[in-house]
């Protein structure tokens, strides 16, 4: 029986195999799903702020008694730092530049230079750091401020400080300095730092960009200068930011509140270092997203300087005597002057003549410190010294370390 094929599909006719799909249905759904889910996490995101908001606002005085409490804990001693016996005060606006320019370079939060700083200058309170190492501590302190508080794609790598310093230390000795730097301040790294305080004091009042750039600004200029490292943050924050609406003709905070107790002579000590900031710092602060505020201070300076000029007009005719100009005094609050390293010989802090030395054994090659000073008591653990000393001695020192070199009388 032959089979007989239908004139006819039983189906309808067919152009193709394929059926359309609801693929665009779907991926409207989906969309329209994650469009809800983005407006659920904002919802989310403004409640949570707001519990934080009212949170804060109840236990705001016993944060601000913690702060403050933390930070007189963890305060540097400007007397130790003095009695350094290599590393001088000149040297610090060099490591602070190198300090700034990294920061910089990679994009850093504001509290964590001010952080690093303090790192710094809280290991040279309690050790001996020989010159040809202090860049090394300053690139350990910024490593550990970085991991402490900042983002983590944005932590400076080993290899990445290595290139900076020109190659001038190996791995291991960044590793190994991180590590004695914590174990020197006993792993107490948080620090109320100038930043955080200020943080405070403008969420007071309606938020001001230029405001808190130049408020930063001067706090980055006190951290150039010897008499600003002893002051405590909060103090100094409150005193930048009064200096900052000074000049920018900002009303004032009321005395009565926390912002607006400020110290007058600390404010006017931040005015006398405005005239001669650093060039790397004032680079800084001209770019346009930092409010272009060094700029702001140069014009305010200069229409300072005109004011006093007119004022200083006799009322009656000069006499011989007083023809000649008088000239600034060394410490005059014409511009920043060198500071220069003084010599305690009362009784330190701990009881110490002099911070401790590195001792002698195989781990650490210097040791002409420590045999000229035998009488230091061992309970004070010392600077690391890198393991290949003999390498260190035809090393080229890269342009932001050049006063690590020796300095001849």
């Amino acid at each position: 029986m032959a089979y007989h094929q239908p004139t006819q599909p039983r189906y309808g006719h067919c152009e193709s195999y394929f059926v359309e799909s609801d693929e665009g249905v779907y991926a409207i759904r989906a969309e329209a799903r994650e469009r809800a889910r983005s407006i659920a996490r904002l919802h989310q995101r403004a409640i949570a702020e707001e519990l934080s908001r009212l949170t804060a606002d109840e236990y705001q005085e016993d944060i601000m008694d913690h702060m403050e409490n933390m930070e007189a804990q963890t305060m540097p001693d400007v007397n130790s730092i003095d009695i350094q016996t290599e590393i001088q005060w000149f040297m610090r606006p060099f490591l602070l530049d190198f300090l700034v320019e990294a920061h910089a370079a990679f994009q850093l939060l504001p509290e964590t230079l001010f952080l690093a700083v303090n790192l710094l200058d809280r290991y040279c309170s309690r050790r001996v750091v020989y010159k040809r190492h202090y860049q090394l501590v300053g690139c350990a302190a910024l490593l550990i401020a970085a991991k402490y508080g900042d983002k983590k794609d944005r932590v400076p790598t080993v290899r990445e400080l290595k290139s900076m310093c020109c190659s001038l230390y190996d791995d291991e000795m960044f590793t190994q300095m991180e590590w004695h730097v914590l174990q020197t301040l006993d792993w107490s790294v948080g620090h109320p730092t100038v930043d955080a305080f200020l943080q405070i004091a403008l969420a007071e009042v309606a938020y001001d960009a230029e405001v808190e750039h130049m408020a930063l600004y001067i706090a980055e200029i006190a951290l150039y200068h010897r008499e600003f490292v002893s002051a405590r943050p909060s103090v100094l924050a409150r005193s930048a930011l009064a200096l900052a609406r000074c000049i920018l003709s900002r009303t004032q905070s009321n005395p009565s509140e926390w912002a607006g107790a400020y110290d007058a002579q600390i404010v006017m000590s931040l005015s006398n270092h405005l005239y001669n900031p650093s060039l790397v710092l004032s680079r800084k602060y001209a770019s346009m997203h930092l409010s272009s505020v060094s700029a702001t201070v140069d014009e305010f300076l200069q229409r300072q300087a005109q004011i006093a000029r007119r004022a200083a007009a006799p009322p009656t005719p000069p006499t011989v005597a007083t023809l000649e100009e008088p000239k600034p005094a060394a410490g005059d609050y014409l511009g920043p002057q060198t500071p220069q390293k003084t010599h305690y010989g009362s009784v330190m802090q701990h009881g110490c003549l002099t911070p401790p030395i590195t001792p002698e054994n195989e781990q650490f090659a210097y040791n002409n410190m420590a045999k000229a000073h035998p009488q230091v008591p061992h309970a004070y653990p010392t600077t690391p010294t890198p393991d290949h000393p003999s390498n260190m001695q035809h090393v080229q020192y890269p342009p932001h370390s050049s006063y690590l070199q020796p300095q001849h009388a």
